[in-house]
């Protein structure tokens, strides 16, 4: 009896914990924290295209003012579990409310240069850099950042927090990981007229069978990483 009682209550508690991270929808409770400090720009920082076979990675950051407050913050979420036309209305609604915004992009020739890991922290710096510009390089910012602490940018890890999946806590990264998203699946759509054989506009150059069935059939384009391609090619 004790243990079904066990096996019951621990079904019960994987089924609730199951249940909570679904319904988990980004907040502004980090960045409320620091705006009651006195902190005015909050930059709320992600990328997309990290673990793509093809085409740049994009960097977004987003400052709200503070206690902003709009009914469309109520669908901001992840962008990967933003359904394709909201979140293109999401993104114009972030850009036209948000204090600032900056995109950029870390074109194919510098991730087969340096690696995606350089890559990302250059793509935030040149975000951060240019968000800065828009503040009058006001120091009084903080960075909320999704994953892991960025190197190298302005203030170090004292003006940055980094959160484990921030893109579905924070709705400043949320935000960001939306413009990020649609900025960038343009740019792959661009991509996909280029080269027809490849699906781009579909994989948006993710690693799909479809897009590996393309690489073995056509071979690599210019816009694709070899090392990505290489290493799945020969693990294959």
């Amino acid at each position: 009896m004790l243990k079904i009682y066990r096996k019951l209550t621990t079904s019960t508690h994987l089924f609730w914990k199951m249940k909570i991270k679904k319904i988990t929808k980004p907040t502004f409770l980090e960045e409320e924290k620091l705006w009651q400090t006195g902190i005015d720009y909050i930059i709320g920082l992600d990328e997309v295209g990290r673990g793509a076979f093809a085409g740049p990675i994009v960097g977004a950051g987003v400052i709200f003012k503070p206690n902003f407050k709009y009914s469309f913050l109520d669908k901001v979420n992840d962008s990967k579990l933003v359904k394709p036309k909201l979140r293109e209305e999401l993104s114009e609604l972030i850009k036209q409310h948000a204090l600032f915004y900056a995109i950029e992009t870390i074109d194919i020739s510098y991730i087969n240069r340096h690696g995606i890991g350089k890559a990302n922290m250059a793509a935030f710096r040149k975000v951060i850099k240019n968000i800065l510009r828009q503040t009058k390089n006001d120091l009084n910012h903080f960075i909320l950042i999704d994953g892991f602490h960025g190197k190298y940018l302005p203030g170090g890890v004292s003006k940055q927090k980094a959160i484990i999946r921030g893109d579905q806590k924070s709705l400043s990264i949320a935000s960001a990981s939306i413009i990020a998203k649609v900025y960038r699946d343009n740019l792959m759509r661009e991509a996909g007229s280029e080269f027809p054989n490849y699906m781009f506009a579909k994989n948006k150059g993710y690693g799909t069978l479809e897009h590996r069935n393309a690489i073995k059939s056509n071979g690599l384009t210019r816009i694709h990483r070899t090392a990505f391609c290489h290493s799945w090619y020969l693990s294959g």
